[in-house]
């Protein structure tokens, strides 16, 4: 009874509170609801506002979709509002989360559109990243299509040199030391492939750009090595010429071993720490060349770039052979990446400098530095400048063949045309033209250097059929003959054709011929004395057999 009564009670309390509510209790569901329509209807929240905080939700849960949806009303609704900016770097945002080739081609796009109307803004760093890295991700293996990994070189150069105040700047140093050790190992690989064909020139020009264009290039000391072997290897080529001069050929042999020579020395002392030091010195004993020393301050900076790369470790190796996109593992982590590329050395200048270091070595003259370019000397100009100025002399010189127009007596076809040859040791080619004409006017006149014709002669070898007696003294004429041609003779008639027929002895030929020639035909078919299984009959399961 006790425990019965304050049961009781609190049931009384509660039904008065109910009976003096006219609304009665409301759910705490309905109070939130009515709570969140009060804040919509506070004039202090602003419309702008509620839709980028939409679509920055919806971003974070993937609805990319929603997002662009949200964020295009905003654009286009609120074009006064202050998240102006911020919605439109959103939209490049959410095609860039989105992925794939057809969403990153768009949100470079959006990208783009924001860098033209905010060009001042930070947040343009922001967006000239983002459309580097876009190429970043596109990159292909080194054997593979480059456009996308020259791409980005070229983006985030672009962001280094445009925006070099922004946070941003040391990543995207970063980021253009991987994608330059990619294009590196593409061109070290072209020129490895070259050098093992023996094609020196080619050899050359790609080694050398790897040396020159990317100095924090992961190889870099294999590939001045095998440029010094390249030149190596033509010296080789010149010591193996046997129709060359011997003075010639020490000169080239002695220039070429300089240039490999001075490849092996830049190992030794820009890049002391790397891993084929040895290698170069080792080259450079068989030289017979003195061996350079490292400063302090280069054995300090080899070092300490050797150190900031990353081994390649067994978990890297396994990814290697899934992932699309290129190694970058070995990349430098400091240093500066190059911005400005040198100038482009390529097969044919390569080519060039060969042919103008063979010229001056046969010619006794000086062979060209490396870095001169051939055709550019004071004796060269002079040289192209002689031919031309003998092409404008005013007189020519003696012994010069010219064909000159020289009439000839009037005769019934018209004039005739010839020519004149100024031999060496006769007057100037002036009189002697002038002097054709009067001379082919006066009878029994002939050309220098031809014999004189009887014309009873050529008239009795004309009777004679000789040929070129109708034009004496010149080439003889060329005519079609019109003499008859024999009659066409008809085919001899065809053999008669046997057919070899298999049978009896009544059946051993078969005569197919015209006329009355009759046919005679195959034996019929003795089912007791041949066998064929064509006539055969088929009998149980090989009835429905289909084979």
């Amino acid at each position: 009874m006790k425990r019965f009564l304050p049961e009781v009670l609190a049931a009384c309390l509660l039904a008065t509170l109910a009976a003096q509510s006219p609304a009665g209790i409301l759910p705490i569901h309905h109070k939130d609801k009515v709570s969140t329509k009060a804040d919509r209807s506070n004039p202090s929240v602003q419309p702008d506002k509620v839709l980028y905080d939409k679509a920055m939700e919806a971003m974070k849960k993937n609805r990319f979709d929603v997002a662009r949806l949200d964020l295009q009303t905003l654009l286009t609704t609120y074009p006064e509002s202050e998240y102006q900016m911020q919605a439109k770097l959103a939209v490049g945002d959410t095609w860039f989360r989105e992925g794939g080739t057809a969403a990153l081609a768009q949100a470079e796009a959006e990208y783009k559109d924001f860098i033209t109307f905010f060009p001042n803004q930070p947040e343009a760093a922001k967006a000239q990243m983002r459309v580097a890295d876009i190429y970043y991700m596109q990159m292909e293996k080194p054997d593979r299509d480059p456009a996308s990994a020259e791409r980005a070189e070229a983006e985030y150069r672009t962001m280094i040199q445009q925006y070099p105040d922004s946070p941003l700047v040391p990543r995207a140093q970063q980021k253009l030391r991987e994608v330059q050790e990619v294009l590196a190992e593409r061109q070290y690989q072209i020129g490895s492939f070259y050098e093992s064909r023996e094609s020196w020139d080619a050899a050359i020009a790609r080694l050398e750009t790897v040396t020159e264009r990317f100095p924090l290039y992961s190889r870099s000391d294999m590939a001045l090595i095998d440029l010094g072997d390249a030149y190596r290897g033509e010296a080789r080529y010149v010591q193996n010429l046997a129709q060359m001069p011997e003075k010639a050929k020490q000169e080239l042999i002695k220039a070429y071993d300089d240039r490999a020579a001075d490849a092996y020395d830049r190992v030794v002392t820009h890049y002391a720490m790397s891993a084929h030091v040895e290698d170069a010195r080792e080259r450079l004993i068989a030289l017979n060349r003195p061996m350079p020393e490292a400063t302090q301050q280069e054995l300090a900076a080899s070092e300490k770039l050797e150190q900031s790369r990353t081994g390649i470790t067994l978990k890297d190796r396994a990814m290697f052979l899934v992932k699309r996109g290129p190694n970058t593992v070995e990349a430098a982590r400091i240093g500066k990446p190059t911005i400005v590329d040198p100038p482009e050395v390529d097969a044919p200048a390569v080519n060039k400098q060969n042919e103008a270091m063979f010229t001056a070595a046969l010619n006794n003259k000086p062979i060209p530095a490396p870095g001169e370019q051939p055709g550019n000397g004071p004796e060269t100009a002079s040289n192209n400048a002689a031919p031309a100025a003998a092409a404008n002399a005013g007189d020519q010189d003696a012994g010069t063949l010219e064909l000159q127009s020289v009439p000839t007596a009037a005769s019934a076809a018209g004039p005739a045309i010839g020519a004149s040859i100024v031999e060496p040791g006769s007057d100037s080619a002036g009189s002697q033209a002038n002097g054709a004409g009067a001379a082919a006017a006066q009878p029994g006149f002939r050309p220098a250097g031809t014999a004189a014709v009887d014309p009873g002669a050529a008239t009795a070898a004309a009777n004679a059929g000789v040929p070129g007696a109708q034009n004496p003294g010149g080439l003889p004429s060329i005519h079609p003959d019109n003499a008859a041609l024999p009659p066409i003779e008809k085919p001899a008639p065809a053999a008669p054709q046997i057919n070899e027929v298999p049978g009896g002895a009544a059946a051993a030929q078969v005569e197919t011929g015209t006329g009355d020639s009759a046919k005679k035909k195959a034996p019929a078919y003795k089912s007791g004395v041949e066998s064929s299984s064509k006539h055969k009959k088929k009998t149980g399961a090989k009835k429905i057999n289909p084979f």
